[in-house]
């Protein structure tokens, strides 16, 4: 499950990569992706600071990927806010699992959903004739055109 400040993170950076043309504001992000702007702003810095975003200063200024949609992973930009957190023992804490979780099926169902973020970049995502995997179920509320 993800954090609200991956879901935020993730918000703007499909915006970002659905509007290369030009750097784009922290407000302006923040009131097409309906994202408190206060915290997005939080949000920009730590993906700036993982170099996922670029800030450019000055009258025409704003942030912009840094990187190509199709090099970027979805996983780069959860990992920058907010990383996945491995599981080391067994949740249930039963003792017949021990502490050597490498081949429990919750380790290996987190394996297998952490490799799908990695293998998912935001081209992916933006692909019009990809219609298997949609936007819509990680962001109900968001009105960001994604065919």
């Amino acid at each position: 499950m993800l954090s609200q400040t991956s879901e935020y993170a993730l918000r703007a950076a499909v915006y970002l990569a659905q509007n290369p043309e030009k750097p784009h504001t922290t407000a302006e992000i923040a009131s097409l992706t309906k994202v408190p702007e206060h915290y997005l702003s939080k949000v920009l810095l730590m993906l700036a600071k993982h170099e996922v975003v670029y800030y450019k200063k000055g009258l025409h200024g704003g942030y912009i990927l840094a990187q190509l949609p199709e090099s970027l992973p979805l996983l780069n930009v959860i990992n920058a806010v907010d990383p996945i957190k491995h599981i080391k023992s067994c949740p249930l804490k039963l003792k017949t699992h021990g502490t050597n979780q490498k081949h429990s099926p919750l380790r290996v169902d987190q394996q297998i959903i952490e490799f799908i973020w990695h293998i998912c970049n935001f081209s992916t995502v933006l692909l019009p004739s990809l219609h298997t995997f949609k936007v819509t179920p990680f962001w109900p509320s968001l009105d960001i055109n994604v065919k």
